[in-house]
This record gives C-alpha cells, structure tokens and sequence, in this order.
C-alpha cells in the first residue's frame, strides 16, 4: 500500500513540475517578465559554470545564455513547439553547443563539437554539472570567509587576470615572487576552508 501511495505522490510531483514548465513556456512566449526572472533563476548558473569551466568568462556565458533564451522564445511562441524534456536540459543543449561551436571558431576547442554531443550525453553532463554548482556555492562561502588582503589577492589573479607584477604593486609586495608566495598561502588557506565546509555540507 505504502508503495503505490509514494508512487502516486511522485506521479503528481511530476505532473505538478510538467505544468509548471508549460506555465514557464506561455509566459516566455508572452515575454512575462516572472516567467523570464524564474527561467533564469533556475538555469543561469548551469551555464555559467559549464561555460567558466571551458575555457570562458562570466559575459561569455551571459551572451550563450540570451542566445539559448531568444532560441527558446521563438520556439515557445510557435503553436507546434512540444518540449519534450525540461527546460533545463534543453537550455543547457543549446548553450553547450553553441559554446563548443564558438570554441571551434576561436580555436581553443580541436575536437569537432558534434562529436563530443555524441559522446557525453546531456542528462549525464547536467548532473556533473549540477555537482559542480554546489561546488561554486560552497567556495563562494569559502572565499567570502577567507578575509583580506587574501580574498582581493586571489580575486586580482584568477578573476581579472592580474599578472603577478601588477598584483606586487597594487598590494605593496616588493616584488612578484613575494606575491606569488602570498597567493600560495592564501590558496592554502582557502583550501583548507573550502574542504572544511564542504564536509559539513556532505
């Protein structure tokens, strides 16, 4: 009995989750500004970490992700248009080709693109994906306890591609093999952070 009644539950967790989309689709279509915030909401970090993690930069994966919003607009307006996964799924497929494609072009990326599609299927790579998203949020927590001069430090180097000269200057080390000893200890410390409330994450 128990069983049939937790299977019941699901079905109507998923019919609930299916309307939903539907929702979500006619109000893009109709360029409902809730409709549009939610969608985003719920995918932008998706792509943002797959694009961050291939070779891209935070406007990068803005611009992929109102490509993929302006493809799924158009089809969302179209009467015949069914989606047959979530919304999700078919965001991240637009925005992963499209960014392997734009790879392709800047020659940062030597395999073709509709190979690597073959190879790794999309449901696989959103729960890698989704894996990596709790990651980003545990290290943004770990970042934020880190303190000063260490958060700016790590922040001028990884994030605005500071050199390591630059960074002596701006932070008042002698030289740069100063300051690259500083950004190791600091990577250290934010390690020792990021493992730390990881576990009481786990």
């Amino acid at each position: 009995m128990g069983y049939f009644s937790n299977k019941a539950v699901l079905n109507k967790t998923s019919v609930k989750a299916e309307i939903n989309e539907q929702v979500l689709l006619k109000g893009l279509a109709k360029s409902d500004a809730k409709a549009i915030e939610t969608i985003y909401k719920n995918n932008f970090s998706m792509v943002q970490s797959f694009v961050l993690n291939n070779n891209g930069t935070y406007d990068d994966a803005r611009d992929i992700f109102q490509e993929a919003m302006i493809v799924l607009y158009e089809n969302a307006k179209t009467d015949s248009f069914v989606l047959t996964c979530q919304i999700k799924t078919y965001v991240y497929s637009i925005c992963r080709r499209l960014w392997l494609k734009r790879l392709q072009h800047l020659n940062r990326y030597t395999s073709p693109a509709e190979s690597l599609e073959e190879t790794v299927a999309v449901e696989e790579d959103l729960e890698y994906q989704e894996k990596l998203n709790a990651d980003f949020a545990i290290m943004e927590r770990a970042l934020g306890s880190l303190g000063e001069p260490c958060r700016s430090l790590l922040e001028a180097y990884y994030l605005q591609k500071k050199d390591m000269t630059d960074i002596a200057t701006s932070f008042g080390y002698t030289n740069a093999d100063n300051a690259k000893n500083q950004k190791y200890k600091c990577l250290l410390r934010l390690k020792k952070l990021f493992f730390s409330q990881y576990n009481i994450g786990e």
